[in-house]
């Protein structure tokens, strides 16, 4: 299996999860010359790609070693785990990590609190939560709405 599009300045990047994060990352990564490839059990789930992706799309278990070979993994030198799983997110990422020397990892978390567990492994983490909560901070205190009044 070759991965269609240029292995431009992000290379072979793999995609755990095929919902609107994956399929969002995945078109534009692949629009921006990148080497796509998206893994998810659902097949209903490579819908949400858009009918221009040129990538390559698995059908599988991304906790699942063939899955991952299939998806050739040891070539990655990218590996976002964006399921709607933290467990899963993190299991893949783990593997990434450890087993196939992947450069950069990246795993989206829902609960804050597992973040710092998994940035000591080296996973860079994305948290909904967080990242929305400094988000209405700044357009709070861009706002001056900071203060209450009475």
């Amino acid at each position: 299996m070759q991965p269609s599009g240029k292995e431009g300045h992000r290379g072979y990047v793999l995609i755990v999860g095929c919902g609107r994060l994956g399929a969002n990352l995945a078109n534009s990564l692949y629009d921006g010359g990148g080497s796509v490839v998206v893994i998810d059990k659902n097949p209903d789930a490579f819908r949400k790609l858009s009918p221009s992706f040129g990538g390559i799309s698995v059908i599988g278990d991304a906790t699942d070693m063939n899955a991952l070979r299939e998806a050739e993994i040891e070539r990655a030198q990218t590996v976002i785990a964006v399921t709607n799983r933290d467990n899963t997110n993190v299991m893949v990422a783990q593997l990434a990590k450890e087993m196939f020397h992947t450069r950069q990892v990246i795993a989206r978390l829902y609960d804050p609190e597992c973040e710092d567990a998994y940035r000591e492994f080296g996973i860079e983490t994305i948290c909904p939560a967080v990242l929305s909560a400094t988000e209405i901070d700044g357009i709070l205190g861009a706002r001056g709405t900071g203060e209450r009044s009475e």
